[in-house]
């Protein structure tokens, strides 16, 4: 429980971008690390996170329901979400007061291209769990190519991408 509670933690003050830009470095430690489940695993829960009502932070609850219970994902959840909402607490009436610095729009500039390239990643993680092919680069492609020129809700393409999945793989 405390490797958990110590993994999630340190995820949460590096989450920039949110829950997304975390999502290749939690695979890797889940998966590739520990052991705790397969890539494949991982993205069901992952995809299980996003179907439900909530935040996709709910993610974590259930990696560590699936590693420890429900003692895990209460441990998990709340190690990922203590730690950054602490900072944002501690830390936002300061970045409040400095609004009109012009550190701070560079900093947030900069910060910009950073979350884009965490999201990316995390988005080719979760796509290609057994590795990447011609079927997974197909449907991740087709999926970002909808949700660019559509409206389309998102949890329409990932039953759609399910679907392709299950069918093609």
């Amino acid at each position: 429980m405390l490797q958990i509670a110590f993994y999630f933690a340190l995820l949460s003050l590096v989450s920039v971008g949110g829950m997304p830009s975390v999502m290749p470095e939690m695979q890797r430690v889940v998966v590739d690390v520990q052991g705790w489940m397969s890539a494949a695993e991982f993205t069901q829960l992952f995809a299980v996170a996003q179907a439900a009502p909530g935040p996709n932070v709910l993610v974590t609850a259930l990696i560590g329901w699936k590693v420890a219970g429900l003692a895990g994902g209460m441990v998990a959840l709340g190690a990922f979400c203590g730690p950054a909402a602490a900072l944002a607490y501690a830390f936002g009436g300061f970045w409040d007061r400095m609004r009109d610095a012009p550190w701070r729009k560079t900093f947030q500039r900069a910060l910009v291209p950073i979350t884009v390239g965490f999201v990316f990643s995390g988005g080719y993680v979760l796509g290609t769990p057994g590795g990447l092919d011609w079927n997974n680069a197909l449907i991740m492609g087709a999926s970002a190519a909808l949700l660019y020129f559509t409206r389309l809700n998102p949890l329409w393409l990932l039953a759609g991408g399910g679907a392709l999945g299950y069918l093609l793989l």
